[in-house]
């Protein structure tokens, strides 16, 4: 195997610059390449455009070293890493995805690929994807019998990153025995958790699978928890009480699910085999209408309190990060406002967003009739917290208040 020195990281986004300041941080030399030019010159002043613990600290070194640099085009390098996004097609019916973003980084890089290189794809596709890549270069002139070609998914917790790059287990999935093997030896040297060599097809599946099974489960909390509400129970409790079973173990509710995987993936799953992908498909029709019902719920209350201003407290996708991708709360803040009512957006992780003005947490309880929890941000669950809502409507759709059976 060609010893590796240079590895080149398309795509400095959540999962691409961790990845990057990570391997520097492991003794290679590493070249981010972004589209961006703002992210560009951000990186390679030693600072970051995203929140993640810790991340900054490393970037400022390993850019300080000179083991990380960043540029708007690839390099040649001995490693590919693709992590670029796979968002969805616009267009009715069920979400398509789309692997443009995938398949222009393979173009990209198609000039620079040599004999004995390895292209790593990490960003969450669809099953067959990995083989669009190897057709990609191919078409382009590369002789994809000398490169190792494989799909290894990221399977991070957003606030954890650059822990679980290095603890969790890592799939590796090749487009052949010796392309997984390559591959899963380079991953060897700065993982920690076990490598498990397959194929690429099941590794792209395996990556979908994972967060189909959260999303069906979550869709399962986020149905009692409509359910509760029209019976008048307390659906906290009753999870609380449901969980003390040694076989029961149900999810927490919340406005409906957000994120660039668990929110996205199953859908993938779904437009390749949409006959039986039933029951997945109905999670992602619960958990989105969810956000729909939470929406109705803030405009009832808001009816019956005329001009009222309304403090939503949370818009992250999840507590404490500033990632609002398919965010739940953001799309209930949206909404909100869209319909015409006055509300105090608080998000403790961003200082500002385009399309929403933001307030403090103080600011927002001072001015606020009804507050609407929508994100468990570690602000909100502060000892105390409660005491401050007092006299208001309160209406909590992550359980921020709920109490301990």
């Amino acid at each position: 195997m060609v010893m590796i020195e240079q590895v080149c990281v398309v795509g400095l986004g959540y999962i691409g610059l961790p990845t990057a300041a990570l391997l520097a941080a492991s003794g290679f030399r590493v070249l981010g390449a972004d589209i961006d030019e703002r992210v560009v010159a951000t990186i390679n002043q030693g600072l970051i455009h995203i929140v993640e613990p810790d991340l900054d600290g490393i970037v400022h070194k390993v850019v300080a070293e000179g083991s990380l640099s960043a540029a708007t085009t690839a390099q040649p390098a001995d490693v590919f890493m693709l992590c670029v996004p796979t968002p969805f097609h616009d267009g009715e019916g069920d979400p398509q995805p789309n692997i443009d973003y995938v398949l222009a980084a393979t173009r990209a890089i198609a000039p620079l690929v040599r004999p004995g290189n390895l292209v790593i794809l990490e960003s969450t596709s669809p099953v067959g994807t990995t083989e669009r890549i190897a057709e990609e270069l191919q078409a382009a002139g590369v002789d994809i019998g000398q490169v190792h070609i494989a799909y290894c998914p990221e399977r991070v917790l957003p606030g954890k990153i650059l822990t679980e790059l290095v603890e969790n287990d890592r799939i590796v999935g090749g487009l052949t025995e010796a392309a997984a093997s390559a591959v899963g030896s380079f991953y060897r040297h700065f993982v920690r958790g076990r490598v498990l060599e397959t194929d690429a097809r099941t590794a792209e599946m395996c990556k979908l699978t994972e967060n189909s099974f959260r999303d069906l489960n979550i869709a399962f909390a986020n149905e009692l928890s409509v359910i509760c509400d029209n019976q008048d129970i307390d659906v906290w409790k009753l999870i609380a009480l449901a969980n003390c079973h040694p076989r029961v173990n149900i999810l927490q509710p919340g406005p409906g699910v957000g994120g660039h995987c668990i929110a996205v993936d199953p859908w993938f799953i779904v437009a390749r085999d949409p006959q039986n992908a039933r029951l997945i498909r109905q999670a992602r029709l619960v958990n989105d209408g969810k956000t729909d019902w939470v929406v109705a719920k803030v405009r009832e209350a808001a009816q019956a309190q005329q001009g009222a201003k309304i403090a939503c407290l949370g818009l992250a996708f999840k507590p404490d990060i500033d990632d609002l991708r398919e965010s739940p709360a953001m799309e209930v803040a949206l909404a909100l406002a869209e319909e015409g009512l006055e509300t105090l957006n608080v998000e403790p992780n961003l200082s500002q967003h385009p399309d929403l003005s933001l307030v403090t947490i103080d600011e927002a309880l001072e001015q606020a009739d009804i507050v609407v929890i929508l994100v468990r941000h570690r602000q909100f669950l502060d000892p105390g917290f409660s005491d401050r809502l007092a006299g208001k409507t309160v209406l909590d759709f992550c359980g921020a208040l709920a109490q301990p059976v």
